[in-house]
């Protein structure tokens, strides 16, 4: 299969280097710098499940110098969804199938809106990963994992094609599941609350987790969030708490969020993606959320001033 990564930051650079060792053939979006070293010295990959150099990639900041691929895997910020959506039909045949691995929970939408439903697979992933260098991509933490699936539930035969593909490739699980919309809003679960707690502390998941103040600021926004999946009929229960509390109790303690990262180096973040999300659907679904809205009311400025919307 032909594969466009459409971001190579810590997510796309990953799943992408780890496609490429397995031998599929895979052209790169990317920008500035980051493009530069892509083409002059490869993709390199440094990773706790093991390095690959990929010293030859294929590599473009312009949709239209991109050919037509079989699965285009979208891996910006969620942010950037809308914007890129539109230009993404550069890269579509008839049977291209594009699968978003955003960390909110509306990015499908949004690309269905743009390429149509027919096109569109649900997704998402799980790594630790980030831009070490202008083309070193660093994996740090978490078993990296793609799970995605037809949004209607079907085991579509595209599903099992993507499925034996992601099987063979070195330290990717390959997780294709019938209820894709739980699988998101369980990982927007977890992340929702790291991001959130983290920006706003601005300390890393070692000391979140171990200081009783933060702890139990972590717990509380994970159950706003499951009382909002819950009233927009998901099928998240005690459960899911326990898994989010299983894997921030496993995380390195050193670990952040990457929208934690962007807030406190001051570039835009996924804020309006992730806790705005939060806020917004709630208001719709008439459920409370005092700890997200204050999260979200407290970063907000910071997030104006990033966009450069707001002078200090």
């Amino acid at each position: 299969m032909k594969f466009a990564i459409i971001g190579t930051g810590g997510v796309g650079g990953y799943f992408g280097a780890r496609l490429h060792e397995a031998g599929e053939d895979v052209v790169f979006l990317a920008r500035g710098q980051h493009l530069r070293a892509l083409r002059e010295n490869g993709l390199q990959l440094n990773s706790i499940d093991g390095d690959y150099h990929a010293t030859t990639v294929s590599a473009h900041d312009q949709f239209p110098d991109m050919s037509t691929v079989d699965v285009v895997l979208v891996a910006t910020k969620a942010w950037q969804v809308p914007e890129i959506a539109p230009d993404l039909q550069a890269l579509l045949h008839k049977d291209t199938f594009v699968v978003p691995l955003q960390n909110g929970v509306e990015a499908a939408d949004q690309l269905a809106k743009a390429l149509g439903n027919e096109c569109v697979v649900g997704g998402l992933c799980g790594v630790m990963a980030f831009i070490e260098a202008p083309g070193v991509i660093r994996h740090a933490a978490i078993e990296p994992f793609i799970s995605f699936g037809e949004r209607d539930g079907q085991r579509s035969e595209r599903v099992q094609a993507l499925d034996a593909v992601l099987s063979k490739c070195h330290a990717v699980q390959s997780k294709p599941t019938e209820d894709i919309a739980k699988a998101v809003w369980e990982k927007f679960l977890f992340i929702s609350a790291f991001s959130g707690v983290g920006s706003v502390a601005r300390m890393p998941i070692g000391v979140l987790r171990s200081v009783p103040e933060t702890r139990k600021l972590l717990d509380a926004t994970l159950r706003e969030v499951l009382a909002l999946a819950q009233a927009r009929g998901l099928g998240l229960d005690e459960q899911s708490i326990e898994r989010a509390w299983k894997t921030f109790d496993a995380l390195p303690s050193g670990g952040t969020a990457s929208m934690q990262r962007d807030v406190m180096e001051g570039r835009p973040s996924e804020l309006e993606t992730q806790t705005g999300a939060i806020v917004r659907l709630a208001q719709k679904a008439k459920v409370s959320v005092p700890v997200n809205q204050f999260i979200y009311q407290s970063l907000r400025p910071t997030e104006l001033q990033a966009r450069g919307e707001l002078e200090v």
